[in-house]
C-alpha cells in the first residue's frame, strides 16, 4: 500500500493579507498527479484541513474539488480535525462521504473505530486522532487523569495499542499535535498555534510506539521524529519564518511486515518566498535583487534612519513586497545614566540635538533643521523678553 502523508492545508489562510486559494490549487492539482503517477491508494491528512473554525462557502468549494479529484485518481482519503478546525462543521456528513471513501474523523473517541482498508496483503487500520483539548475531553473520562496532552495522547494511544494487539492488521496513526523531539519554541512559526509555556502541549515521541506508521501534523515543516514518526509539514508557506523549509509530502509504503519504506516527493512552490537584507536604494536599484521581483518579500533596510514611505517604493520593484522591519546596520550603544543626568549640564539647543541623534539612530539634525531651532529659540526669547 502506497500512502501520501499531508498535514495542515490550512484552507483559507492569507498570506499577510493575500489570498493564498489560487496558490493552494495549484499544490493541490499537483497533489492529484502524484497520487495518478505513484499509484497511491490512500491520502491523509493531519489535522487543520481549514484555517478557520467558520469556512467560507469558497473554502468548502476547494475543500471538495481536491477530494473529488484525489478519489477519481484513484486514491482513498483519511483526515482528521486540528486545532484550527471545527470538529462539528468539517465532520458534518462524514459518516456519508466514508461510503464514498473520504474518511473524516472529528469525533473525541471515534479513534478506537479505524478505518479499514485493504491491499493485496490485507487489512491496514488507519487510526484518526482529531485535536483533542484535555480541558474539552476530560469529563468524558473521570477516572483518568488527562491535564495535559501527552496524559490525552498516551491515553488514546493506549486504546489505540490494545486494538491493534487484537488484530494482525498493519496500522497507520494520524495525530495533530507537538512530539516532544521536536523543539516547539523554534521549529514553531508564527502561525503554528496554541504553544503552552511550560510544555503543557508537548508529547515524547515514545507514546507513539506501536503502529507501524505515524503521519503527525502541527508542526509546518518537514521533521523526522524516528524512521517511523513523521510531520509532513503545510503544503504552502504561510510564513516568512517557513522560508527555509521545503513542501511536499512523504511517500509511505507498507509491505506485508509493514513500513517498507518513507520517499519525500516536494510540492510546487508558485511563489518564492525572499528575505531580502540592504538599505532602500540598493533594494531599488541593484542587479542583484531582479530575481526576487516575482516573489513574496520580507524587506529589512539597513538605512540608519528609517526611510520615508518605504514600502510604497519598494512596492514599485517588487509588488509582493508583504513585510518591512528596519534594522540599522549602525546602533547607537545604550546608556545607563538617566535622561536627567545626560542633559544637565547641556544648553537647550545640545538636547535637541541629543534627541534627534539618539531617535535616529545616531543621526544628529542637519543643517536646515539647526536653523529651525535656532529661529525657534531666537522667537522664544523675545517672547519671554516682551512678558
Amino acid at each position: 500500500m502506497k500512502i501520501l502523508h499531508t498535514s495542515d492545508w490550512h484552507i483559507g489562510r492569507t498570506f499577510h493579507g493575500q489570498s493564498t486559494l489560487d496558490h493552494l490549487r495549484q499544490v493541490f492539482g499537483a497533489m492529484v498527479e502524484i497520487v495518478k503517477q505513484n499509484d497511491v491508494d490512500v491520502v491523509v491528512v493531519s489535522g487543520d484541513i481549514f484555517d478557520s473554525s467558520m469556512p467560507s462557502a469558497e473554502n468548502f468549494t476547494v475543500l471538495s474539488t481536491v477530494l473529488r479529484d484525489i478519489k477519481a485518481a484513484g486514491a482513498s482519503v483519511v483526515m482528521t480535525s486540528g486545532n484550527h478546525d471545527s470538529a462539528t462543521r468539517l465532520g458534518f456528513q462524514s459518516e456519508w462521504a466514508g461510503l464514498a471513501g473520504i474518511h473524516v474523523i472529528t469525533g473525541f473517541d471515534q479513534y478506537l473505530r479505524p478505518i479499514i482498508i485493504e491491499d493485496e496483503y490485507g487489512p491496514v487500520n488507519f487510526y484518526g486522532i482529531p485535536y483533542l483539548e484535555p480541558s474539552l475531553i476530560r469529563h468524558h473520562y473521570p477516572s483518568h487523569e488527562l491535564k495535559t496532552h501527552e496524559q490525552v495522547l498516551t491515553f488514546a494511544m493506549d486504546g489505540i495499542r490494545a486494538d491493534i494487539a487484537r488484530s494482525d492488521a498493519r496500522s497507520v496513526v494520524l495525530s495533530h499535535c507537538f512530539v516532544s523531539d521536536v523543539a516547539a519554541s523554534s521549529e514553531a512559526t508564527d502561525v503554528e498555534r496554541d504553544i503552552t509555556a511550560g510544555g503543557l502541549n508537548l508529547v515524547p515521541a515514545a507514546a507513539f510506539d506501536g503502529p507501524d506508521y505515524v503521519a503527525l501534523g502541527h508542526i509546518h515543516g518537514r521533521t523526522t521524529i524516528t524512521e517511523r514518526v513523521r510531520y509532513s509539514g503545510a503544503p504552502l508557506h504561510y510564513s516568512f519564518g517557513e522560508a527555509a523549509k521545503p513542501r511536499g509530502g512523504w511517500l509511505v509504503t507498507l509491505d506485508a511486515g509493514g513500513l517498507d519504506e518513507v520517499t519525500w516527493i516536494d510540492f510546487p512552490v508558485p511563489r518564492r518566498l525572499s528575505v531580502l537584507t540592504d538599505d532602500l536604494e540598493a533594494l531599488l536599484s541593484d542587479a542583484t535583487y531582479a530575481s526576487a521581483e516575482s516573489d513574496w518579500v520580507c524587506a529589512i533596510l539597513t538605512d540608519r534612519v528609517r526611510p520615508v514611505d518605504a514600502m510604497r517604493r519598494l512596492q514599485r520593484r517588487f509588488p509582493f513586497c508583504a513585510m518591512l522591519e528596519h534594522r540599522p546596520s549602525v546602533v547607537v550603544e545604550s546608556s545607563a545614566t538617566t535622561y536627567g543626568e545626560r542633559v544637565k549640564q547641556k544648553t537647550d539647543r545640545e538636547i535637541v540635538a541629543g534627541f534627534l541623534e539618539h531617535v535616529r539612530n545616531g543621526v544628529g539634525p542637519s543643517e536646515f533643521e539647526t536653523d529651525i531651532v535656532n529661529d525657534v529659540f531666537a522667537e522664544q526669547r523675545v517672547k519671554e523678553a516682551s512678558e
